[in-house]
């Protein structure tokens, strides 16, 4: 540039032009004499909008959510009979959700599945404060004992160290009881809650090179299963962890009778 006659001129000055594609691919701009014009790429991410985006409504309780809390939704899911009493466990699982849902479809409530304040306002309205013998059912009685309290409801293998028996619990009641022999010393049958993990009809040890049939595994390589040695010796030997059933007839039952997932309780008494 140059002054001339007190007056700015200004040379070689180009205006640039933006024009932007909306929606497109490409952003030009023109550029001032002796550069070459640039064009980027631009990746768009699309998406729509149709009316507002939903809002859902927090949730008190849902998938996941555990404790005593949890156990008296279930305990007033049970008594509308929406929810199985077997399901009362403390825990927001499958069930309970499922349970839920039926309850909100019944209300007209949108069926999410878990407990916002609107849903827990209907279920209490529709139900009344559960009683402790309804949020603990009373463990069943054999021969005046008590038995494990975590055996009072749902389907349970309850097996009793101190009795050396196994009884088959369906919501409080006992359905089956067999005699049971446990592993020695070394191989001790482990205590505590355990499921049926998986079952096997016609098993045979890889590690021992010894049948057992009619097995319902519960805690690693350790089962309930028929015993020909225990038929046999009684309790004269010992198991190598599992749980040793003698009654061949009744552990044919008792295998059809389990599913997997059910409860298996081994305790002392």
């Amino acid at each position: 540039m140059r002054w001339t006659r007190g007056a700015l001129v200004v040379r070689n000055v180009v205006a640039a032009v933006v024009v932007v594609a909306i929606g497109g691919t490409a952003i030009s701009a023109s550029a001032a004499p002796g550069q070459q014009s640039r064009t980027a790429d631009v990746k768009t991410v699309p998406f729509e909008v149709s009316g507002e985006l939903p809002i859902y409504p927090k949730a008190l309780w849902s998938n996941g959510s555990s404790g005593a809390s949890v156990r008296k939704v279930e305990a007033r899911l049970v008594q509308l009979k929406l929810l199985d009493q077997q399901w009362m466990d403390d825990d927001f699982g499958t069930m309970t959700r499922s349970a839920v849902k039926k309850f909100q479809k019944s209300k007209g409530i949108p069926p999410l599945g878990y407990i916002d304040q609107f849903t827990w306002t209907q279920l209490t309205a529709a139900t009344h404060e559960p009683t402790q013998a309804e949020l603990f059912p009373p463990a069943p009685v054999v021969d005046g004992k008590k038995l494990d309290q975590r055996c009072a409801t749902g389907v349970a293998l309850c097996i009793d160290k101190t009795t050396r028996k196994l009884r088959y619990v369906v919501n409080g009641v006992v359905k089956m009881q067999l005699d049971v022999r446990f592993g020695a010393q070394k191989t001790a049958t482990r205590e505590g809650g355990f499921t049926v993990g998986w079952k096997s009809r016609n098993h045979v040890s890889k590690l021992y090179d010894s049948k057992m049939p009619f097995a319902m595994f519960f805690s690693g390589g350790q089962a309930v299963h028929y015993s020909s040695d225990f038929a046999a010796r009684g309790y004269n030997g010992a198991s190598h962890g599992c749980v040793n059933v003698r009654d061949l007839a009744k552990i044919k039952i008792l295998f059809d009778q389990v599913h997997v997932g059910d409860k298996v309780i081994v305790y002392r008494s």
